[in-house]
């Protein structure tokens, strides 16, 4: 018979977070090392698996209840009651009652109770990482009157919901309130340097990121190209694409591209030269503001 594997993410608007879905996962690995079948007890927004007050509780010989805090309230009695006889073991839970008022366990190995604490087993879960993409959308400029924002930054949307990523929202603009909660030049800055791609429609997306050495796919927002690509031309960046003039499997190529090791170097050269290019306008401009000699 089958195990059936349920959690937060069974019981729709309980709060199921990302460590009760790896520990989820975990835990159905682990099973089919045991060599045994099982369902998941899902509710929305979740889905792939079994809405637990529909399934036949005479399919089952286990259920597993894995991850976050049980205690005797709703909805955990109606829970338990559907499938009573079954084997109940619980994985990684925090008791919130003592054991010796109330265990339903046949077998608990809990993350904390009145008898026991233990690391939280999603020390032990292995999902793969994706990649973190750091999102600088521009907003209209009225001063290019062919602009295409829309166009451009819809573009680098549709690329951030075609694939895993991990996207961080950075916004540049600090003369207002700032969406990403940045009040500075360097958190915006050090929060960009930190990513492992940069999607962008600004230029100072494009120059921070190849500051530090990230990788960058760049959509000038204006049509025909104004200030970013002429910018990504002068540092020899090219993942750099005009709006209206660029497809999304463009947009997918460049950014596969910009995940690789390559890539990484190129932006880390870029940068590298685009310091050294500059080196004249400082000397240059210290000269100029230089005191005149003084005469006798």
């Amino acid at each position: 018979m089958k195990a059936l594997v349920a959690g937060w993410f069974s019981f729709e608007g309980m709060g199921a977070t990302a460590g009760d879905l790896l520990t989820r996962d975990l835990v159905c690995r682990w099973l089919e090392e045991a060599g045994r079948r099982y369902d998941v007890a899902v509710a929305p927004p979740f889905s792939g698996g079994r809405d637990w007050r529909a399934a036949d509780p005479a399919d089952y010989s286990d259920v597993v209840f894995v991850c976050g805090p049980f205690g005797n309230g709703s909805p955990i009695p109606e829970f338990l009651e559907r499938f009573t006889g079954r084997r109940l073991i619980g994985l990684s839970l925090t008791m919130l009652e003592p054991l010796e008022t109330w265990n339903p366990f046949t077998l608990l190995l809990e993350r904390d109770s009145s008898a026991a604490a233990r690391p939280d087993l999603a020390f032990l879960a292995s999902a793969p990482a994706v990649p973190v993409a750091g999102v600088v959308l521009a907003h209209d400029q009225p001063e290019y009157r062919n602009d295409a924002h829309d166009v451009a930054n819809a573009a680098l949307e549709r690329l951030v919901a075609s694939r895993p990523m991990a996207a961080v929202r950075i916004d540049t603009r600090l003369d207002v309130a700032n969406a990403a909660g940045l009040r500075t030049a360097e958190e915006v800055e050090s929060l960009i340097a930190r990513m492992d791609v940069v999607l962008t429609t600004r230029l100072h997306g494009l120059v921070l990121a190849l500051k530090h050495g990230v990788p960058v796919v760049a959509i000038d927002p204006v049509l025909g190209g104004a200030k970013l690509q002429r910018q990504a031309d002068t540092v020899g960046w090219p993942a750099c694409f005009v709006a209206g003039a660029v497809s999304d499997g463009d947009v997918t190529q460049a950014f596969e591209y910009c995940l690789t090791a390559a890539a990484r170097e190129q932006a880390r050269r870029a940068g590298e030269d685009a310091r050294a290019r500059l080196s004249d306008v400082r000397d240059r401009f210290i000269d100029a503001m230089k005191p005149p000699a003084r005469v006798g």
